[in-house]
């Protein structure tokens, strides 16, 4: 059965989504894309086959539509997916949740109230090198945890942040570790866990004027009480792929963007390629959209079957809280 979609926000965000969409016609029909914005209405129609609307309410009402996906700044999220739940419908939501942990925790709230699925785009968990790793750690096939480290550094330009509202508490709610790293973040977390921020460091690098951090590092504890270490910047020219490495007692294991590489002691080697960038450098929009597609159609699976995504609001809502603490126990403070 097709499920009926609406597209609430048609910034940069919206074209991996509307692509992948595309892709998966047989799932999902698009009844309305939409936005306030008159001139981005009618750009997106140049590039997309999909009605679209300035009237929002309009969208979120229409009975042929089961699911939205809401695409706006994190600052309209809540508004946006309180009255979609309000309508009966279910929604996945760009990351991150909210400006705050506390209003992440209102919208989760509200999708459990309306009985409603509630999705989240976190797609690196998407990635064939992401989910072989994994299953790997699953199976115990790396052995125990001793040690595992993140690092993003990644760049952008200061023309980025010049656009309005760019890199500010008041419509991201935070600087590269919620904007940028959220993705590696949100994965090396599901995968290892982080039990406790030992130390941490964060600040705003002579390379960018902003508001909130743009270099941040922490020592923390994973879930076993292990090592780990958390690295991020968007200072770091002209960016490279994001990495996670993970020193097991069986097998130490190497995700760089979304290659993977596994080395066992006896000298054997395990490897998934992926193909395309990371959107690691200026252009933001520089990678495949393959795990977008999967997590979209992994959503639309869930909403018919009625089951939680594989992605919940609550996974969004404890990777924003880790964003939270390592900050707080940086003690930066944006302005």
């Amino acid at each position: 059965m097709k499920l009926g979609i609406a597209i609430i926000g048609l910034g940069p965000a919206s074209q991996p989504h509307a692509r992948s969409l595309l892709e998966l016609a047989d799932q999902a029909e698009v009844r309305w894309a939409a936005s306030r914005s008159p001139k981005r209405t009618a750009t997106f129609a140049k590039s997309f086959p999909f009605p679209v609307t300035n009237d929002l309410d309009a969208a979120i009402a229409d009975p042929a539509v089961q699911a939205v996906i809401v695409l706006t700044p994190p600052a309209a999220h809540l508004d946006v997916a309180e009255r979609c739940f309000a309508a009966g419908k279910h929604v996945l939501v760009e990351k991150p949740l909210e400006l705050t942990v506390e209003r992440g925790e209102r919208l989760v709230a509200a999708g459990r109230r309306a009985g409603r699925h509630l999705g989240v785009v976190l797609q690196h968990r998407f990635r064939p090198g992401s989910l072989r790793l994994r299953a790997l750690l699953r199976s115990g096939s790396l052995g125990g945890i001793e040690a595992a480290w993140m690092n993003v550094p990644w760049w952008r330009p200061q023309s980025y942040y010049d656009e309005p509202g760019r890199g500010t508490m008041a419509r991201d709610g935070g600087g590269v570790l919620l904007t940028q790293a959220i993705h590696t973040l949100d994965l090396f977390r599901s995968l290892v866990g982080v039990s406790k921020v030992v130390a941490a460091e964060a600040r705003t690098t002579g390379l960018h004027r902003m508001e909130t951090e743009d270099y941040v590092s922490a020592l923390v504890h994973l879930g076993n009480g292990a090592p780990g270490t958390i690295t991020a910047t968007t200072a770091f020219m002209a960016g490279q792929p994001e990495r996670i490495e993970i020193i097991g007692r069986r097998g130490s294991a190497s995700l760089v963007g979304g290659n993977l590489r596994v080395d066992y002691p006896d000298g054997t080697e395990e490897t998934v390629q992926a193909e395309g960038s990371t959107g690691s450098g200026a252009n933001i929009m520089d990678f495949p959209i393959d795990a977008h597609r999967a997590l979209i159609g992994e959503f639309l699976s869930a909403c018919r079957e009625n089951r939680d995504p594989a992605v919940t609001g609550e996974d969004a809502l404890a990777t924003q809280q880790l964003v939270d603490e390592v900050l707080r126990v940086s003690g930066f403070r944006a302005g």
